[in-house]
């Protein structure tokens, strides 16, 4: 996978849009939701987690070196499978509908394989010497 030239920042990135996505799904679908005396304590994991997958991926871009930019896209993986894991969770407490939950699944899957995509591509190029 071959990256255009056109890209100057982290924000260009698909899987930081996918992650954007996420982000504002639990922000603003999933705390709304939630019953009040949630909002402070699951919402907030909820928000750290969602919050923490663009952090750690613009992190990681301005990096320049290959092995910091995918050890940052792993810790945004990480913090993506966590929001799934807070919703899994919210859902079998009964403090989120299961279709939310089902509805967030594939909003983490999707931004998960651009994530792992993003970092096969790191790989390679660190691979390469490029």
């Amino acid at each position: 996978m071959e990256l255009p030239n056109s890209f100057r920042t982290f924000e260009d990135l698909e899987c930081w849009q996918a992650c954007r996505e996420l982000r504002l799904f639990v922000a603003k679908k999933v705390v709304a939701v939630l019953p009040r005396e949630e909002r402070y304590a699951l919402g907030d994991q909820l928000l750290r987690a969602g919050r923490s997958t663009t952090a750690n991926i613009a992190e990681g871009y301005g990096r320049f070196h290959y092995a910091d930019q995918i050890k940052y896209c792993r810790q945004s993986r990480g913090s993506a499978y966590e929001v799934l894991d807070h919703l899994i969770t919210g859902a079998d407490e009964e403090l989120l509908p299961t279709k939310l939950q089902d509805e967030g699944r594939l909003v983490v899957e999707k931004a998960v394989k651009l994530i792992n995509g993003y970092i096969r591509y790191l790989s390679n190029r660190k691979a390469e010497g490029k």
